[in-house]
């Protein structure tokens, strides 16, 4: 973790560590709660899947094959982002002190390169069909989008809830409505095919919807990036939060101050105080980590307090 602690506790200052004990923890155990919505998601995208490919080999539709592999694709994002949810729930053990949680980070991250990855095949595709056109079956096209907006919306609608406080949700939802806005692109392209003739307007409807879900996608993959760096959760300010320290009570300055998530619904934090006018018992650095998680949302605080106003931490310099 990026709080790299030396070994400085010195008998000379009077060291405390308050610990904000999951107190409300708000919405941090939300992943195990949608292992119904991943369940469904899953066993309806590899159904679909199934359905799509066979489809696909007697109609000798190219384009619903390739779409096949795209879902099949999306089955195995869903399958990762829940596989990091269980995982999340893990009890910590052995070198895994915070136990499992940050694999929800790893997962948000894989799935926003996944939908990048898919996005690529899918222009490259496009390109191609429209330097070498072939005959587009407007009404195929038609029915099994209609039937991938269905299943793709159904599934970002199990993932709407929790999207809001996980990037692990939020990366689901993104996929998923992707994927219907994709089936909504191809219903209005089949359609325009059917009623023109113009095999032309399948590649360059993709192309729109690709640049589209790119633009949203950007986000989703900054933020699971950022989180992959340890850098402080997005809304959570560090100077804001050391400006709060300061302004407790008793609180003289303050050095060493990290704020870093645990996984994509919660956040940590160690600092040291300086409190020159000596110790102030337990239930300051309780209070302390009490305001952390009800201001900042700050389930995990780690509070080192220093009486010593000479500056001899050794990690004060870092400050």
């Amino acid at each position: 973790m990026p709080h790299d602690h030396h070994d400085h506790d010195h008998a000379d200052h009077d060291h405390a560590h308050g610990h904000g004990h999951h107190h409300g923890h708000g919405h941090s155990h939300a992943p195990r709660s949608f292992g119904f919505a991943f369940a469904v998601g899953t066993t309806l995208n590899l159904g679909f899947v199934i359905v799509e490919a066979i489809y696909g080999v007697l109609s000798g539709s190219v384009a619903l094959m390739a779409d096949a592999g795209h879902n099949f694709g999306d089955a195995l994002g869903l399958l990762i982002a829940w596989g990091a949810a269980i995982l999340a729930g893990r009890s910590p053990g052995g070198r895994y002190t915070y136990g499992l949680r940050s694999s929800s980070i790893v997962a948000a991250l894989l799935n926003a390169l996944m939908l990048v990855f898919t996005l690529g095949i899918i222009a490259v595709e496009a390109i191609r069909r429209l330097f070498e056109p072939a005959p587009v079956s407007g009404t195929t096209m038609m029915i099994v989008a209609a039937i991938g907006i269905a299943i793709n919306g159904t599934t970002a609608l199990l993932f709407m809830r929790g999207r809001e406080h996980d990037l692990n949700l939020r990366a689901a939802f993104a996929h998923m409505a992707a994927d219907a806005l994709i089936s909504a692109g191809v219903v209005v392209a089949g359609l325009l095919v059917l009623l023109t003739g113009w095999s032309w307007i399948d590649p360059v409807t993709s192309l729109i919807l690709v640049a589209i879900i790119a633009a949203g996608t950007w986000g989703l993959l900054r933020d699971s990036v950022n989180l992959s760096l340890q850098a402080a959760p997005e809304g959570l300010d560090p100077d804001r939060i050391g400006t709060f320290l300061l302004a407790q009570d008793k609180v003289a300055a303050i050095h060493d101050l990290h704020v870093w998530p645990m996984s994509t619904t919660e956040t940590a934090l160690t600092v040291h105080l300086v409190t020159p006018s000596g110790f102030q018992g337990d239930a300051f650095t309780a209070n302390i980590a009490t305001a952390l998680q009800k201001s900042f949302g700050i389930q995990h605080s780690t509070i080192q307090i220093e009486t010593d106003t000479n500056g001899d931490c050794a990690l004060a310099v870092e400050c």
